[in-house]
């Protein structure tokens, strides 16, 4: 039987998959973003068809039509909307705009029934967020360079995935093997928009071919199922908190593989998130 923690575990381990995503995507180059994406989302949904097979894929004709596009609008949209902005604005506020949605996933949670908001949530999702504010704009030079339209991307590019994330709950009784058709839509998608926007190019190595296989694997594949189940039957509002350790933990894997530098920066982070998780926690708790 799935409990409430246990769901919530196995969300948190969405979380831990996300933080390999720069170190990956760095390895994967120079292949761009919406090959890159038609590739991994590729990857993600045939694991996908392979663990729908033990219940059947009859299990996927029984769901409407509607979640499907539901779905698909989430990944693809999500995705779409982050690439485009960073094309227009690649800096640090473009990226400090965009991870807001695990604060407004803690605020729109509470209008769920069942789920209810508490200060606790609110002030530890706003001291999360304020210590993934020193990753993410400590991470460029150019944090005071502003794009209008970026950041107006950015911004809806965090209420997509909010978007995805909350209304998930309402749909708990929507088996979690729909995610392989959300992913193997978002692959074509994704294939339509490089013939359409790129050029294309294919790793140069087998370590960035490794590094494709694992994306689409873990952060651009199995994630977005533990995701699911996460916030179906899971915690949202501790998952959300929780979501701003991605940063942090993204940062820890860049300088394990000496790819950025330790920092001052890194430690007052961590309290920070760890601070606001906590207090999250705490009045999950209650």
């Amino acid at each position: 039987m799935m409990t409430r923690s246990k769901a919530t575990v196995i969300g948190l381990s969405a979380i831990l998959m996300w933080s390999l995503l720069a170190l990956l995507t760095i390895g994967s180059a120079p292949v761009p973003p919406f090959q890159l994406n038609a590739l991994c989302f590729g990857v993600g949904g045939t694991i996908g068809l392979i663990w729908t097979a033990r219940r059947g894929l009859g299990v996927l004709r029984s769901v409407s039509w509607k979640v499907y596009a539901f779905g698909t609008a989430g990944l693809f949209g999500y995705h779409f909307l982050y690439f485009t902005a960073f094309r227009l604005g690649p800096n640090a506020a473009t990226g400090w705009i965009a991870y807001l949605w695990p604060l407004f996933i803690v605020l729109f949670s509470g209008f769920l029934p069942g789920e209810t908001l508490t200060k606790r949530h609110v002030f530890g999702a706003v001291t999360a967020k304020a210590g993934a504010a020193v990753i993410v704009l400590g991470a460029s030079q150019d944090a005071t360079t502003t794009n209008l339209p970026a950041l107006m991307l950015a911004f809806l590019c965090a209420l997509t995935w909010t978007a995805y994330s909350v209304i998930s709950r309402r749909l708990g009784e929507v088996p979690t093997e729909t995610v392989t058709v959300f992913c193997l839509a978002t692959a074509v998608l994704s294939l339509i928009a490089h013939v359409m926007l790129e050029d294309t190019a294919w790793p140069g190595t087998p370590y960035g071919w490794a590094s494709v296989l694992a994306l689409g694997i873990g952060p651009v594949g199995l994630a977005f199922f533990t995701w699911d189940i996460g916030m179906k039957k899971g915690d949202i509002q501790l998952l959300g908190v929780a979501s701003y350790a991605a940063p942090l933990l993204s940062t820890a894997a860049l300088i394990a593989a000496g790819i950025t530098a330790p920092s001052y920066a890194i430690i007052v982070a961590a309290v920070m998130i760890a601070s606001g998780a906590a207090l999250a926690a705490r009045a999950s708790s209650r």
